[in-house]
């Protein structure tokens, strides 16, 4: 059985020197492992598209990371961070973001001991106006505490992040952000506030290849799947069912679903998170044919519910609900789990950066390219790539593309 899976199958030995603790100078400059046919070479990033099958998709993720870090500083000196993860209210992040006055969110708080009782502050000028941020603990969950934010003026809450929050890197580059992080830390192409985290498989486009790829006759397709900081989590248990997968929101258009459908060629996913949108889309099809409105893919569901629709007739039951809602675009949640055993419904291939040991990343890895995935590790670990977030990129295709 999937759950029953030992995550120790899935360790490596990552040394800290392989970890990219900065982005290279250009973005394209990155090395490219690509596996083709189950054998690997070494290329350049800037070359990708000389790789690329004729006439493929590729898909990516377009949400834009916020400046999800605050730091308070109370009367004393104590210093109190807090690091927003996600709104409490499940509606469009668009509307949270144009949010005047106050807002409530889930955050994980730094330095929580110095921060019994009372409210904190931080004076801000925003659009040459004196603003006062004040945030309120309202109730502890069990790994976050509900904040609320409230502040004067005219302003949004995406103005607010943008002048009082930094760049939340990942924690294991142990530094603090950097102005380097503000532009770097985001993919070129990012366009819809809501990640805490990037869709660090994009950082390596440019608006150059993206222009390659589209001389070539290759077509692009964009999903939004905001990434949260479950994503850095490890898998603690055992066994993979002892891991509770974390639940992002997503948002596909309709002009999409309409590309996903249409197209006849081998199709891409750049990053994981393109790569959960994907299936998961599939089995929100799945669900909606059999009458399930929820939208809502669980973390278990692609294992036990029926495969019993081809994936265009999955996507096309998603433009039917949209149709009888005259809705423009689907949003929806997972928690999908993609590990061995895995049977994808939507990509020949995958763009992904190197992941860490006994993480739900190289899961899904291993998902796609089966135990094939020692070798592509060993093999980057022994041709000094460079690992995780900051680091290089690997082209992984499907035996005959």
């Amino acid at each position: 059985m999937i759950p029953s899976l030992s995550i120790d199958s899935f360790n490596y030995h990552l040394p800290d020197d392989k970890i990219a603790k900065y982005p290279l100078a250009e973005r394209d400059n990155s090395k490219l492992l690509v596996y083709r046919n189950n054998t690997i070479h070494e290329s350049c990033f800037k070359s990708i598209t000389d790789h690329l099958p004729p006439h493929t998709q590729m898909v990516f993720n377009n949400t834009k990371v916020i400046r999800a870090r605050m730091e308070f500083t109370k009367q004393t000196g104590a210093r109190v961070e807090i690091f927003c993860l996600e709104p409490t209210a499940h509606t469009e992040m668009q509307t949270v973001f144009a949010a005047t006055q106050k807002t409530q969110w889930n955050c994980i708080v730094g330095n929580l001991k110095k921060w019994k009782t009372g409210a904190l502050h931080k004076e801000l000028v925003i659009n040459g106006q004196p603003i006062t941020l004040t945030a309120n603990k309202l109730q502890s969950l069990a790994d976050s505490h509900v904040i609320e934010f409230s502040w004067n003026g005219d302003v949004t809450f995406s103005e607010v992040l943008d002048a009082a929050g930094n760049t939340p890197i990942p924690p294991y580059l142990n530094r603090q952000s950097e102005s380097i992080d503000t532009q770097r830390y985001q993919t070129v192409y990012s366009e819809h506030q809501g990640s805490v985290a990037a869709p660090t498989a994009g950082l390596h486009f440019t608006p150059m290849i993206i222009q390659q790829m589209h001389d070539k006759g290759i077509s692009t397709r964009f999903v939004t799947l905001h990434v949260g900081a479950g994503t850095f989590k490890p898998v603690k248990s055992p066994t993979i069912d002892g891991h509770e997968m974390h639940v992002e929101l997503f948002t596909v258009d309709r002009g999409t679903l309409a590309g996903l459908t249409q197209h006849q060629g081998p199709r891409i996913a750049v990053g994981t998170t393109s790569v959960r949108t994907l299936e998961s889309l599939y089995w929100i099809g799945v669900k909606l044919s059999q009458g399930d409105h929820s939208l809502v893919v669980n973390q278990w569901d692609a294992y036990q519910l029926k495969a019993h629709l081809s994936y265009s007739e999955a996507i096309q039951q998603i433009v039917d609900h949209l149709d009888a809602r005259q809705a423009n675009h689907l949003t929806a949640h997972t928690g999908i789990m993609i590990a061995p055993g895995y049977q994808f419904k939507s990509i020949d291939g995958m763009v992904t950066n190197f992941h860490q040991p006994q993480s739900t990343l190289l899961l899904l890895l291993s998902a796609f390219v089966g135990d094939a995935w020692r070798d592509i590790y060993n093999y980057a670990l022994t041709h000094d790539f460079r690992f995780l977030s900051y680091g290089d990129s690997s082209l992984l295709l499907k035996p005959g593309h």
